[in-house]
């Protein structure tokens, strides 16, 4: 299984708070690798890291190979990764379909309509609503909107940013299952969650967060039988 993306010890600051302190963990092919931890862990700065819209002081992230340490953060989506951030930032006053229509930007040739049919087999709500302005969709649909513009970029990695965060029960459990479904097709998943629970019941692997550090990484099902995290994060 060849690895995708390696973090290696990154030392990330905001001016003199130490946010992430020594950071390592891998991704490999057709994984999902979950990073769980309470809120103000670490979880979101790693991904921004990652991304190139944060930068280390110590250390390196390798994608494919190649390392992204001077690669500026707009063109980290034209190397094949692709961030659903965190509150979906999805363009409010552009329609469903140009929005998908930005996912697809960077691509050069390619067949875009088949990708667009793609994402409507995967998010049935977004074909019926295409012409609908995104800023008048639910909670849900805007987070079904931000993961098929991400998918339209046909990324090696995918990394989702707490893509749970604000939504009701039922929603989350449709996005979990078009997870499931994404990496059933063989896609490559770093998911960042707050609901330690979900993110574990469908991740191959996980590391947990604590104050910028990993104090644990196992299995999923390893982390979700473990007594500690049960009590820190599953309310066992």
């Amino acid at each position: 299984m060849s690895t995708v993306l390696k973090v290696d010890d990154i030392n990330v600051y905001y001016g003199s708070i130490h946010a992430i302190k020594g950071i390592s963990f891998e991704v490999n092919e057709g994984e999902i690798v979950t990073l769980i931890g309470a809120n103000g862990a670490g979880k979101s700065t790693t991904l921004n890291t990652v991304s190139g819209l944060l930068r280390s002081r110590t250390g390196s992230v390798t994608f494919l190979d190649q390392d992204l340490g001077k690669v500026p953060a707009h063109k980290v989506v034209t190397k094949g990764l692709a961030l659903v951030p965190e509150g979906r930032r999805i363009f409010q006053q552009m329609t469903v379909q140009e929005n998908l229509d930005m996912g697809a930007f960077i691509r050069k040739g390619g067949n875009i309509e088949e990708d667009m049919e793609m994402v409507f087999d995967y998010f049935p709500r977004l074909k019926e609503r295409r012409w609908q302005i995104a800023g008048t969709l639910s909670g849900g649909e805007q987070q079904m909107l931000a993961m098929g513009r991400a998918l339209m970029s046909q990324p090696k990695l995918l990394m989702l940013d707490e893509p749970s965060m604000g939504l009701a029960p039922i929603l989350v459990e449709q996005i979990f299952e078009i997870i499931q479904n994404l990496h059933k097709a063989g896609k490559t998943i770093l998911l960042v969650e707050q609901n330690a629970q979900a993110a574990l019941s469908v991740a191959d692997r996980g590391y947990v967060l604590e104050t910028g550090k990993i104090v644990t990484s196992g299995t999923g099902a390893e982390l979700l039988a473990s007594p500690a995290i049960k009590k820190a994060y599953l309310g066992g």
